[in-house]
């Protein structure tokens, strides 16, 4: 970036001064730019110099300005490969002698230098590029530390303050730098950190002393040189790789990475790696190798092999400078590398023949365990088995199926086999595994192998060949007529046995089966229409049994299906109906049902009898179908009642049975719409004006009786609850005063029993009542008192306070009665020891003080005035 300030001096120092430069006569970037030729080379760091280099064109020559640390010179004029030859500008008017040095100017560089020209006119010449200022990080101080001078050539004329902005200065990380705003120089005031921030961008203003700007902010670049002060480290610190056993040099395992903190464009930063140990050392001691640049491992060598060795354990370095361990920092980390197994060892029998035994007719059974052999990992596609069947089990009785955690094959029967049949199975098997065999590995001539399964005879139950059994007939045959013969075979061909029959289930006891033969026989006539027969079919179950040990026993069910006969009447439907005292304005209609089926029902003949001739009299039937009818009013007018009509239906069966059925019709007038009315139908019912009247009359009484009876009820819980008795006399023990609506009588009129109000003499009703207030029948238990003590010293207002204690005890007592009861506030025991009061002993000397009775209220006024003033008379 190039700035256009007018004049700046800068000059680059590493220590607290800064020497003097050796410029002189030498041409500048700024007029090499003016001159038309290019910068070359502008401000880079060079490690031989340990400063600043500045190459450039001046005049068609090639000039380097060397910065070095501690002051700026200009390098000797020689030969520099591919730029020709430096030559120093002299200046006008002066040539300089061999070996002369050139004259030194003052220790600031004026990058925006004024310049006059002939006529007087003043331009401002192009500014300075200012080179970056780098700064070393973790330096020692001293602190602060002097890394450049700012200048104005203007402070000649007045005086001018120099200041800087931006990040490390007046914005977070404050004051990193600083300046002398009169002198220009700015400072770092404590050691840099590049993996913290590696460079600063600061902004240099020169302002006068009214704060008006005088030269225009320059920019200030710094950079912090990186240091190696920081190890490479590992992502993590444990890595987990696999590899396949017998993989082949150079297959891939894993990678490792190490980061460093350090500037990755330097040898600080560049992390090499490299395997320290490997372990265990078998095979080989070197089975793995590491790409040092992107830490990636592969292996070196063959005889991977999992069941020898199934883990290694490698130890990698991490070394940055491109690691130089003689100057590079370094790191470890671990990396686990686990030889993943390969199918390459087939499963091998542990025997080539196994035998078992089985009994027939059984299924699910377990008759032979297989044992094999596998060394690849356990519990592993590799190392689960799969067992076949490739010969002598054509019909498919046996699977055999593996054990998960043993591996062992179990050969099950899944169809049973009869003994009758096959009395032994010779079964060649072979084992292989779920995943296939490794590239280059055969079967083992050890993974086939023989079983031999014999066949044990055991009883067979006899069974029923036709199993359900069915058979037509018609219902209604007589009794023992024979149905026919349900027999059944034994199994057991090599067995001489005998087969005997009885019956197991037989809803209806309609059949009898012979014990010897399984002939069925009827034992009662079969019904159709009975409810045991669902789909005109009836079944019933026998049981076949052998003698064998021990015995066996089958069963067959015989099926009956039964064809019907007429042999069920026509039912006439409905019951019964009502209709209008006057015809044409309904009708009753009529239907049958019959319990046997097509062809002996319907179409039904409906038709009145003869006798009685009032019936054809009043009634008439019009057919509608083959199976309904209308019956209705012959005559204009029919009184009101229930009539039984006998009507005769007739079914179609052959021969056809009728049945004379009689329908209840009732009578009623109707209204306009052809319904009976309410009073019709009461009517038509049989009673008369008198018989309803009497019964609504019954239907008020009875609910004003039951009225009457809830408010009596309500009014005797009112009385109950406004006068009943606090307690109940029968719960009270003592006599109560019963108050009665007059005003004679006395006393001697009531003969109550006062023992009652006295102390008990038994106290073991309240020997377990809790402390308090008791009732007047209680006697105190304990020494404790249940009411204040009275002081020995007398008081002015003790008794009245001790009277008005005990009441509120009193009423606060939860144990005390809901009555007023006498109270005892002070229990001095049953007698006394002395015989009479003129037994105690009193003092007759008169110097007793009773002048505190006149505190005690008005109570005691009288004991004052009778023991107070008694010495005044």
């Amino acid at each position: 970036m190039e700035l256009t300030l007018p004049l700046l001096v800068v000059c680059l120092a590493w220590q607290d001064t800064c020497a003097e430069p050796q410029t002189a006569g030498y041409c500048s970037p700024t007029d090499a730019k003016e001159q038309g030729d290019s910068v070359l080379l502008n401000w880079s760091h060079d490690i031989s110099c340990k400063g600043i280099l500045s190459l450039f064109l001046c005049s068609g020559r090639l000039h380097l300005l060397e910065i070095c640390r501690n002051f700026f010179t200009p390098m000797s004029r020689k030969k520099l490969t591919g730029f020709g030859s430096l030559f120093p500008k002299q200046p006008k008017g002066r040539k300089t002698m061999a070996g002369e040095v050139a004259p030194q100017q003052s220790d600031t560089l004026l990058p925006w230098r004024q310049h006059q020209s002939a006529n007087g006119l003043r331009r401002q010449k192009r500014d300075w590029v200012i080179p970056p200022i780098n700064v070393p990080e973790n330096s020692r101080g001293p602190f602060p530390q002097q890394l450049v001078r700012i200048r104005s050539d203007k402070d000649k004329e007045i005086h001018i303050r120099y200041s800087i902005t931006g990040v490390g200065a007046d914005q977070p990380p404050m004051e990193v730098f600083s300046i002398d705003p009169v002198s220009g120089r700015m400072y770092v005031t404590r050691p840099m950190d590049r993996e913290e921030r590696a460079s600063y961008h600061l902004r240099a203003h020169a302002v006068d002393m009214n704060g008006n700007k005088v030269e225009n902010p320059i920019d200030l670049y710094i950079y912090v040189i990186d240091m190696n002060d920081n190890r490479p480290e590992f992502i993590n610190q444990v890595y987990n790789g696999s590899v396949d056993e017998g993989s082949k040099p150079g297959t891939y395992v894993m990678t490792v990475t190490a980061n460093d903190a350090d500037d990755s464009t330097t040898a600080n930063g560049m992390v090499r790696y490299r395997i320290v140990t490997q372990t265990p050392q078998s095979p080989s001691q070197n089975m793995f190798t590491i790409n040092s640049e992107t830490g990636d491992i592969v292996t070196v060598a063959a005889g991977l092999d999992r069941e020898k060795v199934q883990q290694y354990i490698v130890i990698v370095q991490a070394t940055d400078m491109e690691g130089n361990l003689n100057y590079g920092l370094s790191n470890t980390a671990t990396a686990i590398i686990t030889v993943t197994d390969v199918n390459d060892n087939p499963p091998e029998f542990t025997t080539s023949t196994y035998s078992g035994e089985v009994p027939e007719n059984r299924v699910e059974v377990v008759v032979a365990n297989l044992t094999v052999m596998d060394r690849d990992q356990p519990h592993s596609p590799n190392w689960n088995a799969i067992y076949r069947i490739i010969s002598g089990d054509p019909s498919g009785h046996f699977t055999i199926r593996t054990d998960p955690v043993t591996n062992e094959g179990m050969v099950t029967v899944v169809k049973a086999v009869d003994y009758e049949m096959n009395r032994a199975f010779m079964l060649t098997v072979m084992v292989s595994n779920q995943a296939p065999l490794a590239s280059g590995i055969q079967m083992s001539f050890q993974s086939t192998a023989g079983v031999t399964i014999s066949v044990t005879d055991v009883n067979e139950a006899p069974y029923f060949p036709t199993n359900h059994k069915l058979i037509r007939l018609e219902e209604g045959v007589p009794t023992g007529t024979v149905l026919t013969t349900f027999s059944a075979v034994d199994p057991d061909r090599f067995m001489q046995q005998a087969v005997r029959y009885s019956k197991l289930s037989d809803p209806a006891n309609w059949l009898n089966i012979n014990a010897t033969n399984g002939q069925i026989t009827t034992a009662a006539v079969l019904d159709r229409e009975s409810d045991y027969i669902k789909n005109n079919v009836y079944e019933a179950t026998f049981l076949a049994a052998d003698n064998g040990i021990p015995p066996a026993s089958g069963t067959g069910t015989l099926q009956i299906y039964l064809i019907d006969i007429n042999d069920n009447a026509p039912e006439l439907l409905p019951k019964e109906a009502q209709i209008c005292e006057k015809p044409n304005l309904n009708v009753i209609n009529i239907t049958a049902a019959d319990a046997d089926i097509d062809p002996n029902v319907g179409p039904f003949v409906f038709e009145l009898p003869s006798v009685p001739s009032a019936v054809r009299k009043n009634w008439t039937i019009t057919r509608l179908n083959g199976d309904y009818a209308q019956l209705s009013l012959r005559v204009m007018y029919l009184e009101a009642g229930v009539y039984d009509v006998p009507i005769i239906v007739t079914d179609s069966g052959n021969p056809p049975l009728y049945n004379t059925s009689v329908i209840k019709v009732k009578v009623c007038p109707c209204d306009e719409n052809g319904d009976c009315t309410t009073i019709g139908a009461v009517a038509a019912a049989g009673l008369g004006t008198g018989a309803i009247i009497a019964i609504l009359i019954c239907i008020i009484i009875l609910l004003t009786m039951v009225l009457l009876f809830v408010v009596w009820m309500k009014r005797r819980e009112k009385e109950r609850h406004t006068k009943q008795l606090l307690i109940d006399p029968e719960d009270d023990v003592r006599d109560n005063i019963l108050k009665y609506d007059e005003e004679g009588g006395g006393e001697e009129d009531q003969d109550y029993d006062l023992s009652q109000l006295q102390q008990p003499e038994t106290m073991d009703h309240v020997l377990n009542k809790t402390p308090g207030v008791r009732r007047v029948d209680e006697r105190p238990i304990g020494a404790e008192p249940q009411y204040p003590i009275r002081p020995v010293i007398p008081h002015p207002g003790d008794i009245g306070d001790f009277i008005n204690e005990g009441l509120r005890a009193a009423d606060n007592d939860p144990t005390a009665p809901p009555y007023d009861s006498l109270l005892v506030f002070d229990y001095e025991g049953s007698g006394s020891t002395a015989g009479s009061v003129s037994s105690l002993n009193s003092s007759s000397s008169g110097d007793q003080d009773y002048d505190y009775l006149n505190d005690w209220g008005p109570r005691f006024k009288k004991l004052a005035d009778m023991y107070g003033g008694g010495e005044e008379d």
